[in-house]
């Protein structure tokens, strides 16, 4: 029973937590957006750049998100 109330409480916790990273990882992607635009207006040196940067930033944010959550996940679930 304990178990599945960590189990529980840990996924609560994701839950609220995926929204703030899902506000920096759609600024991202709309970085990427905006790249891919001025790639198509024939900017194709500054769109790459924004493209780039956003795609890498999209990468980052999404790896620290996953990172920390699952050692939380896995801290909460085994410290009990």
């Amino acid at each position: 029973m304990k178990t599945i109330l960590s189990v529980l409480t840990a996924l609560a916790m994701l839950g609220a937590a995926i929204a703030p990273a899902q506000s920096k990882v759609k600024a991202a992607t709309q970085q990427v957006d905006r790249g891919a635009k001025k790639i198509g207006d024939g900017k194709v040196g500054e769109g790459a750049a924004d493209m780039a940067k956003g795609i890498g930033k999209t990468v980052v944010e999404g790896a620290k998100f996953s990172g920390e959550n699952i050692k939380e996940f896995f801290s909460r679930l085994f410290s009990s």
